[in-house]
């Protein structure tokens, strides 16, 4: 494998890839021909106001030179505690604050004194809100897995390229060290050629069985569904319930996910960060697999079929099933996760420096949100920019696609169309139908 022919620093490695964590830890200058300019501060809105969305909004209020101005959330009560947290937040600092709230993202996208939004909505909404964004000039920090289909992919990259938007993926696991460290010393070659790898994320999803329950009355369901069949009856876990006065959060995070109907099980919500940190030490970032096999057949796993051989599996490196990642080399073996970092030779294992922090949730991982202020700033690519994101979010869609099929599918990567789909059952599962009044493009 080519990259593990180029026998680079350490240093090398993280000034090629990625802005190493202290850097990240500086906000830049911008250069301007005025010694006196002051450089204006980023202004944000949000669209998605529920549990991940208030794990980012802690992490960037920390952020000099941020004012977070306005929110979205089609859920009246959620409207009403991202404004308390926002007021509360700026009111304590000493600063004014004004915030504004609104049930329909179209409105928020509207204001022109919005810079960029953060996007932390279900699935099935992230490519329609984001290429709106894109239109209506703005940046955006989608959160991971950036689409629900593959088609969606395609069409919000092409939207961010022509409107020349700086989008960046919420994989805050590239802006790790302890990744970083992994991936590292595979494209180093420190482990040598590499024949396989565990990239474990768990099942793939299954059809909606939860019981219909009565709409609260602060929740438009409708603008929920979205593009979705409005034939999906509502049930509280899909949207957590929570109260402002007295303050109770979400108890679990929003089982959308788990449901084919709306989500794509843990092969989306985990392989978006396990399958994209294989896909990064690889080498195959902006390509992927040419082939993928389903659970089935004596298997518990998907697989994934590289053109140069090496075999990707979902399957777990441990009893624990921990998520994570293990690169099988010639001259060793590294297993990495949340946290947590393995290795057939101590010489592989990370500096202590590497380490992740336990007292901060995972979610609010200021660096990775500091490099997308920083891309802002500088009009250039993030960590993880549109084609990334889409890439890896591509490998978790074809896990499914073959387990829907039951049978192995073959992939060109370049052209990103499916070979040998003689019945075009692969192809129609690139996308859905979107229900009358709602459109992607």
């Amino acid at each position: 494998m080519k990259d593990q022919k180029k026998k680079w620093s350490r240093r090398q490695f993280i000034n090629s890839g990625i802005a190493g964590i202290a850097g990240m830890m500086i906000l830049p200058k911008i250069a301007s021909s005025s010694k006196s300019s002051v450089v204006a501060d980023i202004k944000l809105g949000f669209i998605g106001m529920g549990q991940q969305s208030m794990f980012l909004l802690n992490g960037f209020l920390q952020i000099p030179g941020i004012k977070v101005i306005a929110g979205c959330d089609v859920y009246g009560v959620k409207r009403k505690r991202f404004e308390k947290r926002i007021t509360d937040f700026y009111t304590k600092a000493g600063k004014e604050a004004k915030v504004d709230t609104y049930e329909k993202y179209q409105d928020l996208l509207n204001r022109t004194d919005i810079d960029a939004v953060v996007i932390a909505v279900p699935d099935h909404s992230h490519a329609m809100i984001a290429i709106a964004a894109c239109k209506a000039g703005k940046d955006v920090y989608l959160e991971k897995p950036m689409t629900f289909t593959i088609k969606e992919g395609q069409e919000l990259k092409k939207a961010v390229r022509h409107y020349n938007r700086i989008l960046a993926i919420g994989s805050q696991q590239r802006s790790d060290p302890g990744f970083q460290h992994a991936v590292n010393l595979v494209q180093t070659g420190e482990l040598g050629i590499i024949s396989k790898v565990n990239a474990y994320v768990g099942a793939p999803p299954k059809p909606y069985d939860l019981p219909e329950e009565t709409i609260p009355a602060e929740l438009n369901w409708d603008l929920w569904l979205g593009s979705l069949p409005e034939t999906i009856h509502y049930n509280n876990q899909l949207d957590p319930p929570i109260t402002v006065d007295p303050e109770q959060n979400e108890k679990f995070w929003g089982a959308w996910r788990w449901y084919k109907e709306m989500g794509g099980g843990y092969t989306t919500d985990w392989g978006a960060h396990m399958f994209d940190i294989a896909q990064w030490g690889l080498g195959m970032d902006k390509s992927g697999p040419v082939e993928a096999s389903p659970i089935g057949d004596g298997t518990e796993y998907m697989s994934f079929k590289y053109a140069n051989g090496i075999i990707m599996t979902s399957e777990a490196f441990d009893e624990k099933k921990t998520k994570g990642v293990k690169f099988w080399g010639k001259k060793g073996w590294i297993e990495v996760a949340r946290g947590y970092f393995n290795a057939s030779d101590p010489k592989f294992l990370p500096p202590a420096a590497a380490a992740a922090d336990p007292n901060v949730p995972y979610e609010t991982k200021i660096p990775h949100q500091l490099n997308f202020i920083e891309s802002v700033r500088l009009r250039k690519d993030p960590v993880v920019p549109v084609e990334i994101g889409h890439s890896s979010c591509t490998v978790c869609n074809l896990g499914n696609i073959s387990c829907a099929l039951k049978r192995t599918i073959k992939w060109n990567p370049m052209t990103e169309t499916f070979i040998d789909d003689k019945d075009g059952a692969a192809t129609r599962l690139l996308h859905y139908e979107y229900r009358k009044g709602w459109k992607l493009v």
